[in-house]
């Protein structure tokens, strides 16, 4: 039996292909010209600047960096029960779990 992945592991593996979750970009992101949109998207994607100050307990569900057209920009993943209701009781469980990463600008925060 292979070792159960980790949050990182699966957050990285959701966060790099947006499969296996839910996607939403807040309306300061959305009002962007496309091309930074599509910017933005490929940074959240690629984002692997993680450190001991922005991913404390190295789950790998927060990220933050700066965009020319749009400043500050924040990613983020929660967990939610399949109905998306509360919280997940396991976030390692894709049966229990429906992942959702928010991309926002900083100021919506």
């Amino acid at each position: 039996m292979s070792p159960r992945p980790t949050l990182a592991e699966i957050n990285d593996r959701f966060r790099r292909s947006f499969n296996g979750g839910e996607i939403y970009l807040t309306r300061g992101i959305a009002d962007l010209p496309p091309k930074a949109q599509a910017e933005i998207v490929m940074t959240v994607r690629c984002f692997d600047s993680f450190t001991e100050d922005n991913d404390p307990y190295g789950e790998h569900d927060f990220g933050a960096f700066d965009h020319p057209a749009a400043g500050k920009v924040f990613w983020k993943i929660d967990y939610y029960d399949p109905d998306k209701e509360r919280g997940s009781e396991d976030p390692l469980d894709p049966v229990k779990t429906c992942r959702v990463l928010t991309i926002l600008l900083a100021e919506e925060y």
